[in-house]
């Protein structure tokens, strides 16, 4: 079986999170083919991988979406639309709901590259028509540009040549939805997509807070990624997810029931087995743990913060951050922040090997603003390591006590996001009550092993790939 994996600004040229989940997923299905189909933003990233990679991957396909403002395309005049071609066009540049069929025959069967299209006098009228139809208030030159910048990466994608496989297998929507919905319809295979984070919300946080998209602009730019996400949701096989309520914001969002199911991240927690818990008044200080990348999303500086102010109640603490520059004026922003509280005990160690360097930590914390369900917690609960973390993404369901059966006491505490004050107490919390946090390592142990064993989700994935393969057989 070939399985072609879809991917968007993450494997294998950064580390953590989704590459993460990939590589390991890779080497753990040594038998199956796979094939990459990389999307990335910058062209200068172009073959440096940060991953070796596995030998069953048989072929790697990259397109930057820097390249389509290069790409001129040949000068043959563009064939005469159909009234279906009109049509579909026209809920493309509105970002409603398009004949993906038509959009996609049109522009990979015509080699329409982003400049033939967006010269043609089809475009201009309709955005003409749209901007006088809906946006009458708006400078035109503010529109034009908004509607350009919209369509052209996409347009660019819809052109690429497609690797053939027999499943496609999505890690997103937006690009990679597209990309994964067209391969599906050109070859009729099936296309599986799994979220590890919702696009669109994740999307529609990083517009609000863009400051080049002007502010009565921004809701255009929400749309098109919601009708991206709709596209890859009507023509997947299935839609995975890692816990319920992100389950929840897909149906909210336009996935059938049918199609939704929750796979949740495992880890291998054999690997973590003989960690074993610090014992009180062996070590000087209480140490801390944060495996992250640096990036805006994982608000690094909350962490720094809440540190420096446990400093003043609890001197006798360390932390350790583990994890790759993902962003180096971010990088660089904490590293001032530092400095800048002449803070000490904070160790920035870069990329390490978990599975040892864990062993060196009390528990850990994340105060990330967003997140799926945190390979980061998983490792940690593997190895008996109480979190800290933010209520974002699955953290609760994988921290908090339930009703459920299995989910007796508690792995961690939760605190709401960017609260410097609730992160530092529960830091206190754990320093100074080594009862407390013993209750909770005999707690993350069995739940990683009971709920979340690497072995079973595995199993998953690999029923889905085989019943989708039947399916599409017959």
């Amino acid at each position: 079986m070939r399985v072609c994996l879809i991917l968007e600004g993450c494997y294998p040229y950064v580390r953590g999170g989704v590459s993460s989940w990939t590589h390991q997923f890779i080497q753990s299905m040594p038998n199956t083919e796979f094939v990459l189909w990389l999307i990335g933003a910058d062209n200068s990233k172009r073959g440096q991988f940060k991953y070796n990679i596995p030998k069953n991957v048989i072929s790697i396909h990259e397109v930057f979406l820097n390249e389509a403002y290069n790409t001129a395309g040949s000068r043959k005049s563009l064939p005469a639309f159909t009234a279906a071609q009109q049509h579909a066009l026209s809920e493309l540049l509105n970002c409603r709901q398009p004949d993906w069929s038509i959009i996609f025959d049109l522009f990979s069967k015509n080699r329409i590259s982003p400049s033939m299209f967006l010269g043609n006098e089809l475009f201009v009228n309709q955005v003409n028509a749209l901007c006088q139809r809906e946006y009458q208030y708006i400078a035109y030159s503010d529109f034009y540009y908004t509607v350009r910048s919209m369509m052209v990466p996409l347009i660019y994608l819809l052109i690429q040549k497609i690797p053939k496989a027999d499943i496609y297998h999505s890690l997103a929507t937006g690009y990679c939805g597209i990309l994964g919905s067209m391969a599906s319809e050109a070859y009729k295979a099936p296309l599986i997509v799994s979220e590890h984070g919702i696009y669109t919300r994740e999307r529609e946080e990083e517009v609000l807070q863009a400051d080049w998209i002007t502010p009565y602009l921004k809701n255009m730019w929400i749309t098109l990624f919601s009708m991206f996400s709709k596209c890859a949701y009507d023509h997947a096989y299935c839609v995975t997810s890692l816990y319920n309520a992100a389950r929840n914001i897909q149906l909210q969002l336009g996935c059938d029931e049918q199609k939704a199911v929750v796979i949740p991240n495992g880890v291998q927690h054999e690997d973590f087995a003989f960690i074993n818990e610090r014992i009180p008044g062996e070590y000087n200080k209480i140490s801390i743990g944060a495996v992250v990348r640096f990036a805006p999303i994982k608000d690094i500086k909350t962490m720094i913060y809440a540190f420096a102010e446990l400093k003043h109640i609890y001197p006798d603490v360390e932390l350790h951050i583990l994890g790759d520059i993902d962003n180096q004026e971010y990088y660089d922003e904490c590293t001032y922040l530092l400095e800048f509280l002449n803070l000490s005990d904070v160790h920035f160690v870069g990329q390490q090997n978990v599975k040892t360097y864990i062993e060196k930590f009390d528990f850990t914390i994340l105060t990330s603003i967003s997140e799926g369900l945190p390979l980061a917690v998983l490792e940690s609960m593997a190895a008996g390591k109480p979190v800290v973390a933010t209520d974002v993404g699955a953290c609760r369901e994988m921290l908090d006590e339930h009703d459920e059966p299995g989910f007796e006491g508690r792995a961690g505490i939760i605190c709401p996001p960017m609260d410097t004050a609730a992160i530092t107490s529960a830091m206190y919390r754990l320093c100074t009550d080594a009862g407390l946090r013993h209750e909770m390592s005999e707690v993350c142990r069995r739940r990683a092993r009971v709920f979340y064993d690497y072995k079973d989700v595995l199993q998953k994935y690999k029923t889905l790939y085989l019943d989708a393969f039947k399916k599409e057989a017959k």
